[in-house]
């Protein structure tokens, strides 16, 4: 006879999906379909208007919202999300967990989450959601296919050695918390931008404009676009959800080695 927890184990599931960024507006129909039909759903969304639209989906929706507290490693929170969500997993059923944009972009918990359900043995998948750099591509009217995009966590590119080039667009997420290492702040100041401003300025004139920016989050906003030259960006008005994107400051350089190599090959004929 098999016992009854190991057939709560084979019930129990977690899928984590994506709601996108502007409400009502980006969530597809299968991320839906998980919504209304899970059996508890966690929601990580910070705004009051989104939380209540969810809340009409499904008659059991708990945030995860209130683990964040200023001061507290926000390490520690992110377990707690986890554990909060495996708890009902592990319970035997349907866990849904709704997370802003993309759930597997700028988001711990659902990638944790997800690797541990799989290794005790339950069914779990991520469904994709538009994330805040698809509306950063669309609202700036950048195709990262032209210079090409490099995309750093804003803190990550202080802490460790990383080549940077000019001939591309740089994007820096999360830099209302940049040169954060508590995990702990919501915010950093003046100081710790101008240290930012010191690596930047090794590759780009300080006259170089840049822009501030951040996603609609309501059908009735507009995304936040502030163009300003980069000297001013550490006195400038930055909140948690800003992302600091920077234009290429120079032309692409032609490899002329490659380039020649190529030729040779197109006047041979060769193809494979």
């Amino acid at each position: 006879m098999k016992r009854k927890g190991a057939d709560r184990k084979r019930q129990g599931s977690l899928v984590c999906v994506g709601v996108g960024m502007t409400l009502g507006s980006h969530l597809g129909p299968l991320a839906r379909s998980h919504i209304e039909n899970a059996d508890v759903v966690f929601m990580a969304v910070s705004d009051g208007v989104v939380e209540l639209w969810l809340k009409q989906m499904h008659p059991d929706v708990r945030s995860l919202q209130h683990f964040y507290r200023e001061g507290k490693s926000r390490a520690r929170t992110y377990r707690q999300m986890v554990d909060a969500m495996l708890k009902e997993v592990r319970a035997g059923k349907r866990v849904c967990g709704a997370f802003y944009g993309h759930p597997g972009v700028f988001a711990l918990p659902p990638h944790e989450a997800i690797a541990i359900a799989r290794r005790e043995g339950y069914a779990a998948h991520m469904e994709p959601g538009i994330s805040a750099e698809d509306c950063l591509y669309a609202d700036l009217g950048i195709d990262p296919g032209t210079f090409g995009c490099q995309h750093y966590e804003a803190s990550q590119l202080l802490f460790y050695n990383r080549r940077i080039d000019p001939a591309a667009y740089l994007v820096l997420w999360q830099i209302g918390i940049v040169g954060d290492r508590t995990l702990a702040r919501f915010s950093t100041g003046v100081e710790y931008r101008r240290v930012l401003l010191d690596v930047l300025g090794s590759d780009y004139p300080l006259e170089h404009e840049v822009i501030l920016y951040r996603a609609a989050t309501l059908p009735i906003h507009k995304p936040r676009i502030k163009r300003l030259t980069l000297r001013k960006l550490p006195t400038a008005r930055i909140d948690l959800d800003d992302t600091l994107v920077i234009p290429p400051a120079r032309e692409l350089e032609a490899d002329k080695t490659t380039l020649a190599r190529l030729r040779a090959l197109d006047r041979s004929g060769r193809r494979g």
